[in-house]
Order: structure tokens, then sequence, then C-alpha cells
């Protein structure tokens, strides 16, 4: 293989190692002025929109052992990766998707699962990750706040019984 392509295969790999998922659109008819619209609006979650060849990318992906996207590589292909949150970033390209009528999903992975344009839909319509950690940190109080409410009730009532009974004492 000539340096050229081992150079770029490099390059693909450490954008794959900025993440654990990426998405792979197709990006038929955008310009430049609505790459760099994507671009802005994936920034913003920390994520990266970059044109790749099928090709390297298979064998980046290869490397990775992450098969099952062959499927997904061909034509123009785009790859969207970085960030945190893969939903967050799935709903910038789905709003692209829907407003400018130009990319489509070609597919993706989340780890070292494969995901198709149906699973990224989705992952897109899951809440946020903040929405979802306080989501799970009110269902962990609910118990305690429940525990609290039921052991304060004794003290409440026998307060209650006290108070009707110095009441009728006078």
């Amino acid at each position: 293989m000539r340096p050229e392509k081992k150079y770029l295969i490099q390059e693909i790999n450490e954008h794959l190692d900025k993440s654990n998922y990426f998405f792979l659109t197709d990006y038929s008819g955008v310009n430049v002025e609505e790459a760099s619209e994507i671009r802005k609006g994936l920034a913003q979650h920390g994520a990266e929109y970059h044109v790749v060849k099928n090709r390297l990318l298979n064998v980046a992906l290869k490397e990775r052992e992450i098969e099952g996207a062959d499927d997904f590589l061909a034509g123009p292909t785009a790859l969207i990766i970085g960030g945190d949150n893969p939903s967050g970033t799935a709903k910038v390209v789905a709003k692209f998707i829907k407003d400018k009528e130009k990319f489509t999903w070609k597919g993706g992975a989340v780890g070292n699962e494969i995901y198709d344009p149906q699973k990224i839909n989705l992952l897109k319509d899951l809440p946020s990750l903040e929405v979802l950690q306080a989501q799970l940190l009110g269902l962990l109080n609910t118990p305690a706040q429940k525990l609290v409410g039921t052991l304060s009730a004794a003290q409440r009532d026998l307060l209650s019984v006290l108070s009707q009974k110095s009441e009728e004492a006078a």
C-alpha cells in the first residue's frame, strides 16, 4: 500500500478514536456553505464531519474489527464522529436532513454494534444524555423521599393525636 493511503487510513483511525460511535451519511448535493453549516452545528456537540473515501474507511474499520459496515460504503460518504452524546449528534444531522433534504443516513456504529438508518432514527429520538441522567437520579431519589415521608408520618400523626388530646383537656 502506498504511503499516502497509509497516512489517510491513519488519519481516519485518529478520527474514529475520538468517540465510541460514528455515523455515515450520503452527502450528495451538499455545497460548501451547507457543509460548513453542518460542521458548525456538530461542533456544538463536540462532533466532527469529514468526507472520506469508502475503501480507506473500510480498511480502517476492518483494522478495528468492526464488521458489517461494508453495506453502507457506496457512493459519497461523510463520516460524523466525536462528542459524548450520540443522540444529540444524531439530532443535529436529522434536523439538517429534514431542513435541506440533501443528506441521507447510510448507517453507523455505537461501540461495535452496527446501526442501520432505522436504528439511528430511534437513537435520535432519545432524550439527551443530561435528561437521561436527570431521570435516573430522579428514579434513584424517589425511594429515599418516600422513606423519609413514611418515617416522618409517624411523628406527624403522634403530634396530631397529642394536639387533639391537649385541646380536649383544655
